[in-house]
């Protein structure tokens, strides 16, 4: 997939989480404090939400980065390498988001 693509569809899922992070957390009667959030997150379901919100926010930012940088002639030649270098900054900001999202415990 081209990366003009993945920057657009990202942006349209972006519209859909930022909507329900807005919603939930900062309009009223969902205004959220940590008490709140520490039951929000025993539901997988909400935990499911952020990751997917964390995936959709590296792709898009990511890929931008990477439009952004290869827009200069001095950098078109590294294109491939700067790709790979989003990849994996991607895959492991991607890892160690999740694993601290989904393994989140709130205190006994």
């Amino acid at each position: 997939m081209r990366v003009f693509q993945m920057q657009r569809w990202s942006a349209i899922a972006l519209l859909f989480f930022l909507t329900i992070h807005m919603i939930v957390v900062h309009y009223p009667p969902f205004h959220i404090n940590f008490d709140n959030i520490l039951v929000r997150m025993q539901n997988p379901v909400w935990k499911v939400i952020d990751i997917l919100f964390l995936l959709t926010v590296l792709i898009h930012a990511l890929a931008g980065a990477y439009q952004v940088i290869t827009d200069f002639d001095r950098a078109f030649d590294y294109r491939k390498g700067l790709a790979w270098a989003a990849v994996v900054i991607g895959v492991v900001a991607f890892v160690f988001g999740a694993a601290t999202i989904w393994s989140f415990q709130p205190p006994v």
